[in-house]
């Protein structure tokens, strides 16, 4: 074949490849509407997936197909969710905003380590230690593996060794939940002021040995609680939160203080009969 005659045939091949490719493409093509873009620009970026989906493009997604609403981002100010809305021509929506709530009172001022643990800092690492070596075997070990996974500096640990949540700085993204291997983290409509600070399964005042503010099972506050709204179950005080939970009786006459009122930013409210934490330093092993 002449030389000509091989530029003929690679300029045919060419040409048939650059027609399929047209061809393909037109088939193919998946048209995205541009505003998700706009959109996406206008979420604030933190992919927390506190609105259901796993980031913000995706529910930027979701709001342009009207899946969503804007109300379900709970991390964008109320002037960011109104300004979608009125881009996109949709109802805001309404989404209360949830944060992670921590079910364990007992730093190293109330709470006992009964064994001392020289390994990696870490809760996960410590819990394969027959546990971790607290007094209460359910308690919170202090390590701070929730601190370190948060990604929005939500989590700071207090000098009791306990983590504190910033309720202002909370995506509820779930991270913490995820990575405290005693399962003392939820995330909680922020509503949801009653509530349980402790996850003691014993009954009775012995463990009040190893942490001075668990739940004993008295069953005081299921007494004095309106209607059906707390229940005892396996030992702890469940609140039922379908129940009008706006209430402060119920944590008046608990003597620990494991039930408690969760102010504006978090900070919990004992009753007028709980004992007066005094301790500062922490509890040493045989201490009251």
């Amino acid at each position: 074949m002449s030389v000509l005659g091989a530029i003929a045939v690679l300029g045919g091949l060419t040409f048939l490849l650059a027609i399929i490719l047209i061809i393909a493409n037109k088939k193919l093509y998946v048209y995205e509407d541009p505003r998700i873009d706009t959109v996406e620009d206008m979420l604030p970026h933190a992919n927390c997936g506190a609105c259901g989906y796993p980031g913000c493009r995706p529910f930027a997604e979701a709001l342009v197909l009207q899946k969503s609403l804007p109300g379900k981002c709970s991390v964008s100010s109320d002037d960011g969710r109104k300004a979608i809305a009125e881009f996109l021509g949709v109802a805001l929506g309404a989404e209360e905003k949830q944060v992670a709530r921590l079910a364990c009172a007992g730093g190293t001022n109330v709470a006992i380590n009964r064994a001392r643990y020289n390994g990696i800092q870490s809760c996960q690492a410590a819990a394969l230690i027959s546990g971790g070596g607290k007094g209460c075997f359910w308690g919170c070990l202090g390590h701070g593996d929730c601190e370190v996974v948060c990604d929005f500096d939500a989590i700071t640990m207090d000098e009791h060794g306990l983590p504190v949540v910033d309720v202002d700085k909370c995506t509820a993204c779930g991270d913490c939940v995820e990575a405290c291997p005693k399962d003392l983290f939820s995330l909680q409509p922020i509503s949801h002021r009653l509530w349980v600070a402790c996850k003691n399964l014993e009954h009775g005042n012995a463990i009040l040995e190893d942490c001075q503010v668990a739940c004993t099972a008295c069953g005081k506050c299921a007494m004095d609680a309106p209607g059906e709204l707390i229940a005892m179950k396996h030992n702890l005080p469940v609140v039922n939160y379908a129940e009008n939970h706006n209430t402060q009786i119920p944590i008046q006459r608990c003597p620990t203080g494991a039930i408690v009122w969760l102010d504006d930013n978090g900070v919990a409210i004992k009753g007028k009969e709980s004992a007066p934490i005094i301790r500062k330093g922490s509890r040493s092993m045989g201490s009251s």
